[in-house]
């Protein structure tokens, strides 16, 4: 069992030089005389003074590990030497008592690199000295975000004295190109991090399969999963859990998680931990008594099929799109073999006839946020996977009660198998690997399971 206090979490911690690293990494590909501003996230608020908890900015942390809201984070490239200054809460006794430590300025240059740190109140006294003199400025630009608006106003503030000698920045720049491209492409580190997400991941899909029975709620599955990673030290989950049974098993993003689980049922169960903010994300799609009806396992191992072929693909040098062609193609043979769809597959692909069954892509970028950041596309064309590079891999099938043309005997049967999937330098880890999938993996389980409880 992982503890926060145990040594696994120290030595799954992202080492303060790596930070250093990736700010400097940055600023070398920023124009010279630039200046990068990021504000962390918000804490939110619910119901007065209900408070949600706390997650940082998944940009701001990558370049800072600072992990408190109220603080704004400005580096700068200089000729001899780049700088990181901070701007944070000030420690305050009275506010501590309720809401534990702040860091404050002294501890954010001691602890996480800031050559000078100030109190966020002195945010717009201290921008204009700090943008002085450097000619672009490169920042997340949105519109009418506070951050953005406030970047404005300082280079404006600076055109005003340039009569005095001081010069303002000339350029603003979208920094997300940059920076994103960066974070999808994984250190050694944060494969570390994500492993160990799916280690704990997997310890929560391996719990629901041992207490699957019929006649459960599906939030009764939900808090097995949630305490299991709990108990192994992820307090935070990476997305909701989607717990949906039968009809429920055919909504994408079902998240009621609040009916019966019926038996002969399939249960489609979508989650993932959060281990220091780097994301897992799994399904399993699991019988509710312990056995695949006929119809179920032929979706079932349709959709594993897939998966299977998609997986084998994934390796360096390979097209994003490829991944997607492949499972269009192995899902839409297997409808016409099980006679679902009727035709020729080379049309129905073209006619994308296999539409009502399978809605979305093969997967998505992982990382610190669980839909990761960085391009699909580089100048129009799907960019090719590289080493480094974290997926996932989830096909589906899903044929809702009353699909048109489709035999009832198929109705209510959703399926999806989705695994994290490490790019490497000869092909590709499945970093999920170790929860069971096959039909003869998963029945042996859960009815074993079932009959022990009898």
């Amino acid at each position: 069992m992982i503890r926060v206090n145990d040594t696994t979490w120290m030595e799954t911690m992202i080492d303060r030089s790596v930070f250093v690293q990736r700010r400097q990494q940055l600023l070398e590909q920023c124009e010279p005389g630039s200046v990068v501003i990021l504000a962390s996230a918000n804490e939110q608020v619910r119901n007065n003074d209900v408070m949600f908890p706390f997650r940082q900015n998944s940009d701001f942390y990558y370049l800072t590990g600072f992990p408190e809201n109220e603080a704004v984070v400005v580096l700068r490239r200089g000729v001899n030497k780049n700088e990181m200054f901070l701007f944070c809460k000030l420690p305050d006794p009275a506010r501590e008592r309720w809401t534990g430590a702040i860091i404050g300025p002294v501890r954010a240059c001691q602890d996480y690199g800031a050559n000078e740190a100030f109190s966020i109140a002195a945010l717009d006294e201290k921008m204009p000295e700090l943008l002085a003199n450097h000619h672009h400025v490169y920042g997340l630009l949105e519109p009418s975000t506070p951050l953005s608006n406030q970047i404005l106003r300082w280079m404006e503030n600076l055109r005003a004295k340039v009569r005095s000698g001081i010069q303002a920045p000339e350029h603003l720049h979208d920094l997300r190109p940059l920076l994103h491209e960066m974070r999808l492409h994984k250190s050694d580190q944060e494969i570390a991090l994500m492993r160990k997400a799916a280690e704990i991941t997997a310890h929560g899909h391996l719990r629901v399969m041992q207490t699957l029975r019929p006649n459960q709620y599906e939030y009764e599955l939900e808090a097995e999963l949630v305490s299991e990673f709990i108990r192994h030290g992820a307090r935070e989950q990476a997305y909701p859990p989607i717990v949906g049974g039968g009809a429920n098993s055919c909504i994408l993003h079902y998240n009621d998680n609040n009916a019966p689980l019926q038996d002969g049922d399939l249960v489609l169960i979508d989650a993932g931990c959060e281990w220091q903010n780097y994301a897992s994300d799994v399904t399993r799609t699991l019988p509710v008594n312990g056995r695949f009806s006929r119809e179920q396992k032929a979706i079932y191992e349709l959709v594993l099929e897939a998966q299977t072929a998609v997986i084998a693909k994934v390796a360096p040098g390979v097209r994003w799109d490829h991944l997607q062609e492949t499972a269009i193609r192995v899902i839409t043979q297997g409808l016409v073999n099980l006679e679902i769809l009727s035709g020729k597959v080379d049309r129905l692909i073209q006619d994308k006839a296999y539409l009502p069954f399978y809605m979305h892509n093969i997967g998505h970028w992982i990382g610190l946020d669980v839909h990761d950041v960085g391009a699909y596309k580089i100048k129009g064309e799907w960019r090719t996977l590289e080493a480094g590079i974290v997926l996932t891999v989830e096909p589906g099938i899903y044929i809702s009660a009353g699909e048109s043309g489709v035999d009832p005997k198929w109705w209510n049967i959703g399926v999806r198998i989705e695994d994290d999937v490490l790019v490497t330098s000869s092909g590709c880890e499945v970093l999920t690997a170790r929860i069971p999938k096959t039909v003869l993996e998963i029945e042996a389980i859960i009815s074993q399971e079932i009959a022990g409880a009898r």
